[in-house]
């Protein structure tokens, strides 16, 4: 190998050294940030996109690092590459894995930024104003949210979760589906009336009245008012769903004795459309910071 040949290795294996030491420190640099935000949600929204430009700058000033290595190579020895300066000048090319890298890193830099936007624009939109409003009335119980997935099971998922912590009792979703299921049934009088044919608008037939109770207990349906008179009837105690518009709250099972079950209720939270969270209590340090 040449001297020229041997100087540009070294050049190369010193810059490659080089940046390895400076991914290292990146590295190190996000774990830190992101412990520091460990307890802070809204940081940890933020740090999204600032790792994702930390690491796309990154690599994006080492590509250029390298390529401009390959042009001065390039320039000075134009006229004496041999094949083995070839082979060295092709091993100093990116990989096609770093390329993907630095594909994936835009992207992600570009998606965190969109999220950015996004997040500015929906400031005013129906969504944040609803949960501005919602929080707003929960503060004044002492309250907060307890979010639950949207499947098609979140109002059961909310009672289950504040049987769970208001009242030390252990149930599980499919339970209360069947719960439901059954009393509607067994109680036909009090709900048939109340129940009607999506398309025709006309009380439900009585097998169209046995399909909806079928499906409450074996799939995941999304359940409503009368859901919640059930749950509350089945369950003998009060519920209370606080929403934004129209009433604060809707009380249901008010006959009957004991702290109430609290549901917040939700028409602009998904796309897919309504849904119901559950709540917890504030602790006296996120009481004093609100």
């Amino acid at each position: 190998m040449s001297n020229d040949n041997i100087d540009e290795y070294n050049l190369l294996t010193s810059m490659e050294s080089r940046h390895r030491k400076e991914r290292k420190e990146l590295q190190s640099k996000i774990q830190g940030l992101k412990k520091a935000a460990k307890n802070d949600k809204t940081r940890k929204k933020e740090l999204t996109t600032e790792i994702a430009k930390l690491e796309a700058d990154l690599e994006s000033r080492q590509t250029i690092e390298i390529e401009e290595l390959k042009r001065d190579n390039i320039n000075e020895d134009s006229s004496l590459l041999d094949d083995e300066n070839l082979r060295q000048h092709e091993d100093i090319k990116l990989s096609k894995a770093q390329k993907r890298r630095n594909k994936k890193n835009q992207e992600e830099q570009e998606r965190a930024e969109q999220i950015k936007l996004q997040e500015k624009e929906n400031q005013h939109g129906p969504r944040n104003l609803e949960m501005q409003a919602i929080l707003a009335r929960l503060k004044e119980r002492h309250l907060n949210i307890f979010t639950v997935s949207s499947d098609g099971d979140c109002l059961y998922k909310a009672i289950e979760h504040q049987l769970t912590h208001r009242r030390n009792i252990r149930v599980t979703v499919d339970e209360l589906r069947k719960n439901v299921c059954n009393h509607i049934k067994e109680n036909k009088d009090d709900f048939l009336p109340f129940l009607t044919n999506p398309n025709t608008f006309e009380m439900l037939t009585n097998e169209e009245f046995e399909d909806y109770c079928e499906n409450i207990c074996s799939t995941k349906v999304w359940g409503g008012q009368l859901e919640i008179r059930a749950l509350s009837n089945c369950l003998k105690c009060p519920i209370t769903v606080i929403q934004a518009t129209g009433p604060e709250t809707i009380e249901q099972g008010n006959e009957y004795e004991g702290p109430p079950l609290i549901i917040t209720y939700h028409r602009h939270m998904y796309s897919l459309g309504e849904h119901y969270n559950s709540t917890m209590t504030l602790v006296q340090d996120e009481i004093d910071n609100q």
